[in-house]
């Protein structure tokens, strides 16, 4: 597996993050999905990865900058041929260490709750991330939940 910075745009990746927007709206209430497209993913405050095996991409992930100390995981998505593989895990290790090595004291993320995110959550309380409060733009509902992740080792 390879990971690698990438376009969004990158037509290669286009099935994937298309299904990727497409579940999260099916999953969410309208205005609670926040999944970010190509354009949303494209912005200057956004990096953006993409896993691959040999040519065919497997997996995707985004770290947004909220400020000079934070970062928010976006878009994170595996291939449905390619999960419970590691993918996921790969990636997420792949943000992290780009959040650390910015210098963040803290990662954010904001998921869904129906049992379609399961998988998801399990992958980051086991990366060490624990429950918090709406961050930034965030308002609570009954539809997110918010987790962070104290990259100086304090939760």
């Amino acid at each position: 597996m390879e990971i690698r910075i990438d376009d969004p745009a990158n037509p290669a990746i286009a099935t994937l993050l298309a299904a990727h927007v497409a579940e999260q709206r099916a999953n969410t209430p309208a205005g609670f999905s926040f999944a970010l497209d190509a354009s949303g993913l494209r912005r200057p405050d956004v990096t953006f990865w993409t896993a691959w095996n040999g040519e065919t991409p497997i997996g995707m992930g985004a770290l947004r900058a909220l400020d000079a100390e934070s970062g928010e995981v976006k878009s994170m998505r595996t291939a449905d041929a390619w999960r419970g593989r590691g993918v996921g895990a790969a990636m997420l290790a792949a943000i992290v260490a780009a959040a650390r090595a910015r210098g963040y004291a803290r990662l954010y993320l904001e998921t869904g709750v129906t049992p379609a995110y399961a998988p998801a959550l399990s992958l980051y309380t086991r990366a060490g991330f624990v429950t918090c409060a709406p961050f930034g733009d965030y308002a609570a509902s009954p539809h997110n939940q918010f987790l962070t992740l104290d990259l100086q080792g304090r939760h």
